[in-house]
């Protein structure tokens, strides 16, 4: 007797009503199906078949391979959250919806808002956690498949630029019009990089679009304490406005107060997929230091679409809830297909506004939501049409 009053207690805390957990047992069980059968197609299709060519045709140890598909497997089950999402809520309230259950449902008084009611809180549950594997789990996991990959394949290569290291600096000026125009503020250059120090190095200065110091050096190393460069055995050269030397001072040391990008820049730059949102934003300021625009708007619509992608379960159950209300009798097949159908159309749209961010075409934030934005209509509407 105890027992139960505490369980009713906790849902009714909660307010967790027999009707949403019948509900969210109904969806749980082809949500759980879907991670399953999407993750190993993802897996399959997108990382074991590559392995296996590496292995047979490159000689990639087994070891090497098996460690590499367990850290690819993050990113695949990341997908499948939105996909199971769809996949469950469309199967679930299809086979309510055949059942007459729905039909039930309303008799005794719930709307249709209130039925879907349970697959929207789920959602919600689901986006959160994918956001949590999105940003924390799977750019860790991409990064160590990556580089896990690249030392077995390239053990002679450093995973670094090691020779002919350049680096321009830019700066944004006004002309007498009152135009805009981006001009060269000071270009860095190094002959080699063995990973900790470079050698052979030039910087030149530029003041007012003219040179006015040039430094050579043997050697450079960053100082992390202090956060400027050491330059030892060089020669700096202060020029006047005509170009000619003005001064010059040797040394055996001097400390340097330029921006650490150059040794960002030698070492091995993360990948999209290798990044979280923290970690994206001090890269997109090391791109933007270096003028790069193009570099910076990708980074700005990724880090859009690592927001996006998760909401994308919300989408998803949305839609698949709505669709599966409908009154109309539903199999399993027909609920798969549409899956599908729907999942291609969101992925090629999301794919495809994107590739348009990057290129200009949309706003940052618009190529990364402008397929949630539609989708959320959809759903939507679908509802509408379902309740009336």
């Amino acid at each position: 007797m105890s027992t139960s009053q505490s369980n009713f207690s906790f849902y009714r805390l909660l307010h967790i009503s027999v009707m949403d957990r019948y509900i969210v047992g109904e969806i749980l069980p082809p949500f759980l199906f879907g991670m399953g059968m999407f993750s190993a197609l993802g897996i399959a299709v997108g990382i074991l078949f590559d392995l296996v060519r590496r292995v047979t045709e490159y000689g990639l140890p087994n070891s090497i391979a098996f460690k590499v598909a367990i850290f690819s497997v993050p990113q695949f089950v990341l997908y499948s959250f939105p996909m199971s999402m769809l996949l469950a809520a469309l199967m679930a309230y299809g086979q309510l919806s055949s059942d007459s259950e729905i039909v039930a449902m309303r008799s005794v008084g719930a709307s249709i808002y209130r039925i879907v009611a349970p697959a929207l809180a789920l959602s919600l549950v689901i986006t959160g956690i994918t956001f949590i594997f999105n940003d924390w789990i799977v750019p860790s996991a991409n990064y160590e498949a990556a580089i896990t990959l690249e030392k077995a394949l390239n053990q002679d290569k450093p995973l670094f630029q090691d020779k002919n290291i350049f680096y321009p600096e830019y700066e944004t000026i006004q002309d007498d019009y009152g135009n805009s125009e981006k001009i060269l503020k000071r270009l860095f250059y190094a002959e080699r990089f063995d990973g900790k120090q470079m050698q052979g190095l030039t910087v030149l200065d530029r003041a007012s679009g003219a040179v006015s110091q040039i430094l050579t050096s043997e050697s450079a190393e960053w100082n992390f304490s202090d956060n400027k460069w050491d330059f030892f055995n060089g020669i700096m050269y202060f020029l006047s406005p005509d170009g000619s030397i003005d001064n010059l001072l040797r040394f055996k040391r001097q400390q340097v107060q330029l921006p650490r990008t150059p040794l960002d820049l030698a070492s091995r730059i993360r990948d999209n997929t290798e990044l979280s949102i923290a970690q994206a934003r001090s890269q997109m300021k090391f791109f933007r230091q270096a003028g790069d625009d193009r570099a910076v708007r990708k980074l700005k619509v990724r880090i859009q679409q690592k927001i996006s992608l998760p909401f994308a379960c919300f989408v998803f159950g949305l839609v698949g809830a709505a669709l599966g209300v409908l009154p109309r009798n539903t199999s399993k097949a027909t609920s798969f297909g549409l899956s599908v159908i729907i999942i291609f159309c969101y992925y090629t749209l999301f794919t495809v506004t994107g590739q348009m961010g990057v290129l200009g075409s949309l706003p940052p934030l618009l190529a990364a939501w402008v397929a949630n934005f539609i989708g959320l209509a959809v759903g939507g509407i679908l509802l509408l049409r379902s309740a009336s």
